[in-house]
């Protein structure tokens, strides 16, 4: 580079001339040592990203090492990214349970019942129940997104737990 330049990096024209002088040998340099798997003019545009915010703190002598520099380093860091995410592909999800076949085939059994129980309340006894017992909503709140009276819940629930009481013989309900 010529020695008219100035110490200051952050002057728009010796950046412009700094970038055009060093962005072929620093995308050339990471493509050569890393390959093209890891974007190397990515990276170098990058590197002079970083430039650019630590204008003040590098002087026009080191911002090529400074480059080089980065640039290294954010390829590097990528080849760490890349090699845990590697290990935890590797990783198998568990695809099995401690739960034994019976009680796998008690449970659909239980769920299908209960299924069977619940079509048989009211739609009104129903939305009440599940509501409540399901999405956990209060009494009160369930009246005001129904547009009823409290009490008027309080029945329908009631009245469908007396009939899942019938249906379900052997559940303990709550």
């Amino acid at each position: 580079m010529s020695d008219n330049l100035h110490k200051d990096i952050c002057d728009e024209q010796i950046f412009s001339k700094v970038y055009n002088t060093y962005i072929k040998d620093v995308h050339d340099f990471l493509y050569y040592k890393y390959g093209d798997q890891f974007n190397p003019g990515d990276k170098a545009q990058d590197a002079f990203i970083k430039l650019w915010e630590n204008c003040g703190k590098v002087t026009l002598e080191s911002a090529k090492s400074f480059l080089f520099k980065v640039a290294s380093n954010l390829t590097l860091n990528e080849i760490k990214h890349q090699k845990v995410v590697l290990k935890h592909r590797q990783i198998k999800p568990k695809d099995y349970t401690n739960e034994d076949p019976e009680f796998l085939m008690r449970k659909e059994e239980y769920l299908s019942q209960y299924q069977k129980a619940l079509s048989k309340l009211t739609e009104e006894q129903r939305v009440a129940f599940t509501l409540n017992k399901i999405e956990g909503k209060k009494h009160s709140e369930i009246a005001e997104l129904l547009n009823v009276t409290q009490k008027v819940v309080e029945y329908r629930i009631y009245s469908a737990f007396k009939v899942l009481k019938t249906e379900l013989k052997g559940f303990k309900l709550k």
